[in-house]
């Protein structure tokens, strides 16, 4: 989706269900083609079930007996009524996006602002509808589509966070924080747990193609890795025909992994390490 560095599309589209809670379908044989050219022997790891999903399982299953009890809600302090992203075990899912704080960056001061549809709508519908981000994004439309997509994840269980990316006090990109082991995604290649996802559109046209897709991607990643212990890879899966996406994950410090098969695309798995984290 942006740009770097590289023309006006969004960075990182995401598929359809992914990041949002929603299931996509899942009638592929669960490991998409193009894994087998994995360059990191590590990324070949069996597959294997989070213990966080087993229990976010079995918590669904316990709901189901008592006749789909309605979840558990939190009001924040302004009165948004937020849905109680926590599994059985009483963790937050993403380790609490909202209270991440600003962050420095070469572009000024940055900072992840959880979405408030109320206040948030208008501005991430005008962007969807942004003909440069539609072509990856598929969101383009009145705000009840934007607002519908918005709502699958802010009604979830916590596994993705949509936020306004905040530079300077403006806001200028839309983000999703997700859990991509407890995601669609996770039916495609070799997960490991915690493994963090990210999908990024930047704004307005006067920011694309700045530079500023893979400077807050890097930026982004390193919050991410701070912020969340367990996390040891943070990982996108961009459009392989968005050019300036994949470049802007390269550029901020991502390895190109493999391709993979995406219910509805073809995609460029990249994938930001830990343990390579100041050598990319």
């Amino acid at each position: 989706m942006s740009p770097t560095d590289a023309s006006a599309h969004a960075v990182s589209t995401p598929m359809t269900g992914v990041g949002t809670g929603i299931c996509s379908d899942t009638s592929e044989d669960g490991v998409a083609r193009g894994v087998g050219r994995v360059t990191d022997s590590e990324d070949t790891l069996d597959l294997r079930l989070p213990q966080e999903l087993l229990a976010l399982l079995d918590a669904r299953g316990a709901d189901a007996g008592r006749g789909g009890e309605r979840r558990a809600q939190e009001c924040r302090g302004d009165g948004t009524v937020l849905p109680a992203s926590r599994t059985s075990t009483g963790n937050d899912l993403l380790d609490g996006v909202g209270g991440w704080g600003p962050i420095p960056t070469p572009a000024g001061v940055f900072q992840l602002v959880p979405v408030r549809v109320e206040r948030d709508l208008p501005l991430v519908c005008r962007w969807m509808n942004d003909p440069a981000v539609t072509e990856f994004w598929e969101l383009a439309g009145p705000q009840n589509v934007t607002a519908a997509h918005l709502r699958s994840q802010l009604s979830g269980d916590g596994r993705s966070v949509p936020c306004l990316g905040v530079l300077e006090g403006t806001p200028m990109s839309y983000w999703e924080i997700y859990r991509a082991d407890l995601d669609p995604l996770a039916h495609h290649y070799p997960i490991r747990p915690h493994d963090t996802g990210i999908h990024l559109l930047i704004g307005a046209v006067t920011n694309r193609g700045r530079g500023l897709g893979s400077t807050l991607l890097r930026a982004v990643a390193d919050l991410v890795l701070d912020q969340r212990a367990a996390c040891t890879r943070i990982v996108a899966e961009p459009d392989l025909r968005n050019i300036s996406s994949v470049t802007a994950f390269l550029r901020a410090g991502f390895r190109f992994s493999a391709e993979v098969d995406l219910p509805a695309k073809r995609a460029a798995l990249v994938i930001r390490d830990r343990s390579l984290r100041d050598l990319l």
